[in-house]
């Protein structure tokens, strides 16, 4: 995956005169609770508000089973968010959580993949590799999320996940666990 149509380009910031690069980001959005299409394109507007984020494309909607997650816990809505940004990764990350708490995500102490109204995940940020606690990139399980690679195939069936590999062949190696797609729903870029 490039980092976005060149990436040399820099970006100065006007005040303190500090090179930042322009980064690809690959942002995936999961409901599952309360009004889940409306959640969704919430955070599509929020993301597009958000200061030196430039959002270039939004996947199809795609309505699947949760994965490893309660027995209650009901279909999710899922797209992928391609966007730029000169915001370094651990900001980003700052940004999704805000978002999700926007909507009201309650994350369910002990009960891991709780159903949830907003789940706002980093895929990819550029390059940039993370390990720590607070911040994984590449995310460690977009290989095997169908949710996650069939919406960014959609948008760019060339792209290739560090460390992983092709998009393409990821998708077609992944359980799709019952993903539909949903072309009644459709979201809109600010």
């Amino acid at each position: 995956m490039t980092e976005t149509p060149n990436p040399h380009i820099v970006d100065a910031d006007t005040i303190t005169g500090e090179m930042r690069p322009i980064r690809r980001v690959v942002v995936a959005l999961g409901s599952n609770l309360g009004d889940r299409m409306a959640s969704i394109q919430g955070a599509v507007v929020s993301l597009a508000d958000t200061p030196d984020v430039w959002l270039t494309a939004v996947s199809p909607v795609y309505e699947t089973e949760p994965v490893d997650s309660p027995d209650d816990a009901g279909l999710y809505l899922n797209a992928v968010v391609l966007m730029d940004t000169t915001l370094p990764a651990h900001r980003l990350l700052d940004r999704a959580m805000a978002i999700e708490q926007a909507y009201d995500r309650e994350r369910v102490e002990g009960v891991p993949n709780a159903a949830r109204t907003l789940d706002v995940d980093l895929i990819v940020v550029g390059d940039r590799r993370s390990d720590t606690d607070a911040l994984r990139l590449p995310h460690p399980r977009a290989a095997e999320r169908a949710f996650v690679l069939r919406p960014w195939h959609d948008l760019e069936p060339d792209a290739v996940l560090p460390g992983s590999g092709p998009v393409a062949a990821l998708r077609d190696a992944a359980p799709d666990g019952g993903l539909v797609r949903r072309d009644d729903l459709v979201l809109e870029l600010p």
